[in-house]
């Protein structure tokens, strides 16, 4: 007889070729993705074998024993009828450590779970062709810990340049604009954008006429409070004829916009481009909570497929796990998080476009309420509307402008690590240490030319990432570079996030820190200016994939 078990979770609708994955559970064993040719085992996909690049592929059973490798323990409500708290975690299965699943660990105090404990699968069926695999603590191994996979050395993949010829060199940014930043504003998004547009083109010198390109992220299909509606809604308000355009979310980062729009601009295609973000997802979320807005419901798939089912419902969870293996391989505590967050605030207070002003204590920080281990409430980003508008132009435009320009030194965008949020980097944000490495190999500058860093804090763990993998620090070594706070400090050695980041100022993904980054190198930021600022680096998206800019002022 079958039994299904209600348990709230979303059920997963996988494609045709994933249908033996998550149905393996009917006679209670996993089976994963194998290549016929090398042996080989992949997750998630199972149509091109990653080691022998082989096409011959079947599904095999497999012990279902594996190794938690990161996970976090869940309080926040993000399902109605999936109550927390419960483990999400990341497990490395026994046959092979490159192949994870995220789930959730079950049976046990939660309190239980750390980085190395070993567990074995069990199923649960939750319609009547899908089993999820869970795991429970396996008794046969318990007290002995697992092998935990090492990092991957990167270096190897690093791609020489293409060309001496450097892109960004043949660019500048001369505009930026910024809409009203608020919480349940309330306002149509596609006003918040033409607001931040013509200031941005105003702050150029430069007129509606002038635009022949128009670049965003992500485009239409921002769901959620993402997007005012992408290049479509905006050129019908603007009307101003563009020669290119660009839109979409598969970018190196939220600012991979940007950086398209440099290479227009660099191949003759554009002169100048306007380039915008708006979200509003304080209002969606309040108008959705009050029930005027219907949120999109369905089976879990595209990215949450193998997420969604086990309650890993927020980048929250994802990013915790990465967090969790972080501080088991390299140690400290969250005091080294609470310093990225204590000196967001303080930035913040002085900033009088910031959302949240008022100080917080590192006792502040450590009494606020969990969300999902190791990140409280401090830890997380704020969501807000508003728009962020930036002008890309022909270098040799820039001497007319009204403002200082701001030049562009190199860009880090090479993929280097697995586009994947379990598959790959664990010990750090995932596509924070290869975009580091590919940026420095297109500049002849090193870190300790940067004066300023805007660094995306979408969680503090995020800007630890940033610090490391851009090389600012070794690895491991954030907590010792922060020194509790006075090493990001405004005077201090690397000076984070002046305006208050995401954290404090407003999650406008990715935009708000290339405003700022071009506001301190000219010497008008809004609230703390580091002095006399030559470099700045700028870092977005909060996982994958993201992407890293080097701007200077001379």
């Amino acid at each position: 007889m079958t039994t299904i078990v209600e348990t709230g979770r979303p059920v997963p609708q996988p494609t045709p070729g994933r249908e033996p994955y998550w149905a393996s559970g009917a006679d209670g064993l996993l089976r994963i993705a194998r290549c016929r040719d090398c042996a080989g085992w992949m997750h998630t996909q199972n149509v091109l074998c990653p080691h022998c690049r082989g096409r011959d592929i079947g599904w095999e059973p497999v012990s279902g024993r594996a190794t938690v490798v990161g996970f976090t323990i869940n309080v926040q409500q993000w399902l109605p009828k999936f109550p927390p708290p419960y483990v999400v975690a990341i497990v490395a299965l026994e046959e092979d450590s490159r192949v994870r699943l995220t789930t959730n660990i079950v049976g046990c105090d939660p309190a239980d779970v750390s980085v190395g404990t070993q567990v074995r699968v069990v199923f649960e069926q939750v319609s009547e062709n899908v089993w999820l695999p869970l795991f429970e603590l396996d008794p046969e191994r318990a007290g002995v810990a697992g092998t935990v996979p090492e990092p991957d050395d990167l270096r190897p993949r690093l791609r020489p340049p293409a060309s001496s010829r450097r892109f960004e060199h043949e660019v500048a940014i001369t505009g930026v604009g910024q809409s009203k930043i608020g919480r349940r504003l309330m306002v149509e998004p596609l006003s918040l954008t033409v607001d931040a547009c013509l200031r941005a083109i105003e702050d150029a010198g430069l007129t509606l006429e002038d635009i022949d390109g128009l670049s965003t992220y992500p485009g239409s299909g921002g769901a959620g409070g993402m997007s005012e509606g992408g290049i479509m809604a905006v050129e019908q308000a603007l009307s101003v004829r563009p020669t290119w355009v660009n839109g979409g979310s598969e970018l190196p980062g939220q600012n991979g916009s940007i950086v398209a729009a440099m290479l227009a601009v660099a191949s003759g295609l554009c002169r100048h481009v306007l380039c915008f973000r708006t979200v509003w997802e304080s209002t969606n979320a309040d108008l959705v909570k009050a029930g005027r807005w219907k949120a999109a419901a369905g089976p879990a798939v595209g990215m949450f497929e193998h997420r969604a089912p086990f309650g890993a419902m927020s980048a929250a969870n994802w990013i915790a796990c990465q967090a969790s293996n972080y501080f088991h391989r390299y140690g400290g505590t969250r005091e080294t998080l609470g310093a990225i967050a204590v000196n967001a605030r303080s930035n913040a207070s002085a900033n009088p476009e910031a959302v949240y002003r008022d100080p917080i204590t590192m006792d502040d920080y450590l009494s606020a309420r969990m969300v999902s281990s190791p990140f409280g409430l401090y830890d997380c980003d704020v969501p807000v509307d508003g728009a962020v508008a930036v002008i890309i132009s022909a270098a040799e435009t820039a001497v007319d402008r009204p403002n200082p320009p701001v030049y562009v030194e190199a860009v880090g965008t090479q993929i280097m690590e697995n586009l994947s949020w379990d598959q790959g980097t664990l010990s750090h944000l995932p596509q924070s240490l290869g975009i580091g490495t590919h940026l420095w190999s297109r500049t002849d500058l090193r870190q300790d030319d940067v004066d300023v860093a805007l660094l995306y804090d979408g969680f503090t763990f995020n800007a630890l990432s940033w610090l490391e993998g851009l090389g600012f620090c070794e690895l491991g070594g954030a907590g010792d570079f922060i020194d509790s706070g006075r090493g990001i400090a405004i005077d201090g050695r690397l000076p984070l996030n002046p305006h208050g980041g995401q954290l404090s100022a407003g999650r406008t993904h990715g935009y708000g820190f290339f405003r700022e980054a071009v506001l301190q190198l000219r010497g008008q930021a809004p609230g703390r200016q580091v002095a006399d600022p030559k470099v700045a680096v700028v870092s977005s998206g909060g996982g994958v994939p993201s992407g890293a800019i080097l701007l200077r002022n001379v």
